[in-house]
């Protein structure tokens, strides 16, 4: 069964505008394996003809002469090379996917491909649409300034999961509780978001079950596409998942020294498995950063699965091994689901300010969930997340715990105006606490999601 095409509004307008356009395009579209990158450039053509290649390994020129011929008979004449069947394909549709295969097979078809917009191709209506999933080759040899493409390029999008509202999409009838649920294991990847069958515990168990299930081999699969060795990667990538963000608190699980670790860090980074972040406050070289998993599959993956697979080798770990954690387990990912709640907010001039900065905030053992900063006004919001039922004693304990940690904030102290909003899964007597509170407290619940789908 095909999937029905859900969200990704923004990037498929760019997209059709630029195909439509009477001028050469050059569209970079990169991003991790399994975000939809394929998916989203074919929705974009669907009434359009086109020339449409997935590169491998090796023999590629013969195998994109070949699939081009399909649509171009006449193009099995031209010579087997990239010049000749760029030039031979001028004002079609092109697009090559996995582009960073043909890169690794020939060091020097940048060249051969600038060569062939520089020459023949600017001066055409040619739409060259270059795609790929290694994200590190993408922005380090197609997107740098030592690229050959450098400034050829008309359009690009880096392309990541999708909102967490977007999974209403996919799943209309659930509460936003079981898609939070869902958004904890799929994050808004579209690749498992469509493998999800509800209920979604009922399917995570028959999955856990299943000899062939995608489960067990997912993150192999991923990483080996990116790394040669994934051992001290997957240890890495455990010790985050298990809540050991402090670089010597990581070092100490893999038992790596600082110097021989930050190789792996650095790459998990340029590959997008793993972000750095650092106090809101302070610059990005401050020594207090931490290390979280980007993705929320991925850190799944190495919370449950990974831990865990000699026990579902044997069948005996079921969904209820995942269950007794997973209230803990959503408690960062409803923090993500809150901040992009907060932005959503923000755009629409639903906040008392529009923030030009976001993020989170920890001195010693004081940590703020979300902190959001306009500079120019100097008006600031210190939240609190919590994946819990909250009622009006919560609240007050609450706003009284952020009204003390936010003194430890040196930012602009004698100068702003301070704002404290609480974010919970649900809130008790809602209208009585917003006449108890001040104008400068918010308080919100899951269920605010409703106001944003109809706004």
């Amino acid at each position: 069964m095909v999937m029905k095409f859900i969200n990704r509004e923004d990037e498929l307008k760019i997209l059709q505008e630029r195909l439509g356009s009477d001028r050469f395009e050059l569209i970079i579209i990169y991003g991790r394996r399994r975000i939809g990158k394929t998916r989203l450039i074919l929705e974009s053509v669907k009434d359009r003809e086109y020339v449409y290649y997935l590169a491998v390994e090796s023999d590629n020129l013969r195998r994109f002469k070949e699939t081009a011929s399909k649509v171009v008979k006449e193009i099995k004449y031209v010579s087997e090379d990239w010049e000749s069947m760029l030039y031979f394909l001028k004002d079609k549709i092109v697009i090559i996917d996995e582009f960073p295969n043909i890169v690794a097979e020939n060091k020097g078809v940048l060249s051969l491909f600038q060569k062939a917009i520089d020459v023949e191709l600017s001066r055409t209506r040619t739409k060259l649409v270059l795609l790929g999933s290694s994200v590190s080759m993408m922005e380090s040899k197609v997107l740098s300034y030592s690229s050959p493409l450098y400034g050829r390029r008309t359009s690009n999008i880096k392309l990541g999961p999708m909102r967490f509202l977007s999974l209403k999409g996919f799943f209309p009838e659930a509460s936003w509780e079981e898609l939070v649920e869902i958004y904890g294991f799929g994050d808004g990847i579209p690749y498992y978001l469509e493998r999800i069958k509800r209920p979604f515990w009922k399917w995570i168990d028959t999955e856990l079950k299943r000899p062939d299930s995608f489960l067990r081999y997912e993150m192999d699969f991923l990483m080996k596409y990116e790394f040669e060795d994934v051992s001290t990667y997957k240890r890495i990538l455990e010790a985050i998942a298990m809540g050991r963000t402090k670089l010597e608190e990581i070092r100490e699980y893999v038992g790596l020294r600082h110097s021989s670790i930050m190789p792996y860090l650095r790459n998990l980074i340029e590959t997008g498995f793993v972000v750095r972040e650092v106090p809101i406050t302070e610059g990005l070289r401050s020594r207090r950063g931490r290390y979280f998993i980007r993705d929320n599959f991925t850190r799944f993956w190495f919370r449950y699965i990974y831990p865990n697979l000699s026990l579902i080798e044997e069948g005996v770990y079921t969904c209820e091994g995942i269950k007794s954690s997973y209230s803990e387990y959503l408690g960062p990912v409803f923090e993500r689901v809150a901040r992009e709640f907060l932005m959503t907010l923000a755009k629409k001039g639903a906040l008392p300010f529009r923030p030009t900065k976001l993020g989170k905030w920890w001195y010693k053992d004081h940590e703020i969930d979300l902190v959001l900063m306009d500079e120019e006004s100097l008006k600031i919001m210190f939240v609190e997340v919590k994946w819990s039922d909250l009622n009006i004693r919560d609240i007050h304990r609450l706003i009284r715990d952020l009204e003390r940690k936010s003194k430890f904030v040196r930012w602009h102290e004698d100068r702003r105006k301070e704002y404290y909003c609480v974010i919970g899964r649900r809130v008790k007597d809602r209208k009585v606490l917003m006449k108890e509170l001040g104008d400068n407290v918010l308080i919100f619940e899951l269920s605010d999601h409703d106001k944003l789908l109809k706004s």
